[in-house]
């Protein structure tokens, strides 16, 4: 879907990014991380011409994107950012259908299309006539993510999209971009400074240093086989082993089967949450539940030690 060969980029005669070669598949989810200053940002601009490069080549489904209209290629794609950007003056619903109307979708059209992304994103249809600055700031960042999918986009780009936000809805907001990527397919490329949102949502992991790859793979590669000593305190060696348990899930890794009384957690939990849960409640046996509250087994404390298998199998 997206390749990036040979690319390199300056600003006032300094290197941004350097030879830079990656290719993304369609229907992935690719995350770029790295230190500040390490090109992330910057690769992800030239994916829609933002930034444009300087050498090299960034073809599109195939396509170099130099020889794309700008206005046509960015429509192409859906742009959603950490300032979220909306317009304060205008509604939830108007700001959702800008790149519809620009496209001059029917009215019919548009309006559907707004309530589904509503419902997609679990916001209340009722907000649809309110103004930015009267929704608190992770409802404000689902309809930042709602005006980047409305025109049903080919990719999806998004810029530390969730990083002024509380912890809380932070996570809430990762585990909605999991369910939405899960549901649409679509090719997701994120930018992002923190290790454990990268963790979560990545199916490609890019780390970059110095404007270029440092190495790239699946998150549980990066993690249990770091290239270069770069690679392995950027994860830092003494969060190795929590960090590798959130890649496992509870409910990959409970044992059919069993059951045990008690208020269960959720299969969606990571091993990393499952811990905690653990730890709070002094005991070494968990019962897991799926989505719509049925048994699936019991989670043993013991099984955490399974984390390098658990997560190769939950990548």
């Amino acid at each position: 879907m997206i390749q990036f060969e040979r690319v390199s980029k300056s600003f006032a005669g300094m290197p941004a990014v350097s030879d830079l070669t990656l290719d993304i598949a369609a229907g992935e989810f690719a995350v770029l991380i790295g230190t500040s200053g390490s090109g992330k940002s910057t690769t992800l601009k030239m994916i829609n011409r933002l930034v444009e490069h300087d050498t090299g080549q960034i073809r599109f489904a195939g396509e170099e994107i130099r020889q794309l209209d700008a206005r046509s290629l960015r429509r192409r794609m859906g742009y959603a950012i950490q300032s979220i950007g909306l317009f304060p003056h205008w509604t939830v619903a108007r700001n959702i259908a800008t790149v519809p109307q620009l496209l001059k979708w029917p009215r019919a059209r548009i309006a559907a299309r707004i309530d589904e992304l509503l419902g997609l994103l679990n916001l209340d249809p009722a907000l649809a006539t309110r103004y930015p600055y009267q929704l608190s700031g992770g409802q404000q960042q689902r309809v930042g993510v709602a005006r980047a999918l409305a025109a049903d986009p080919e990719v999806l780009l998004m810029d530390e999209p969730f990083g002024a936000l509380d912890p809380v809805t932070r996570g809430v907001l990762q585990q909605e971009m999991l369910r939405i990527h899960r549901l649409s397919g679509r090719t997701i490329v994120l930018v992002t400074h923190d290790i454990d949102e990268a963790l979560t949502l990545a199916d490609r992991l890019v780390l970059m240093d110095e404007g270029k790859i440092v190495q790239q793979g699946r998150p549980v590669e990066l993690l249990t086989q770091p290239k270069t000593p770069f690679v392995r305190d950027f994860f830092g060696r003494s969060e190795f082993g929590v960090r590798l348990l959130s890649l496992g899930l509870a409910g990959t890794s409970a044992r059919r089967g069993e059951w045990l009384e008690g208020e269960a957690i959720a299969a969606s939990l990571t091993l990393r949450e499952a811990l905690s849960q653990f730890i709070a409640r002094q005991t070494d046996k968990l019962p897991v539940v799926d989505e719509r509250q049925q048994p699936i087994g019991v989670l043993h404390f013991n099984d955490l030690l399974r984390q390098r298998e658990v997560s190769g199998c939950a990548g």
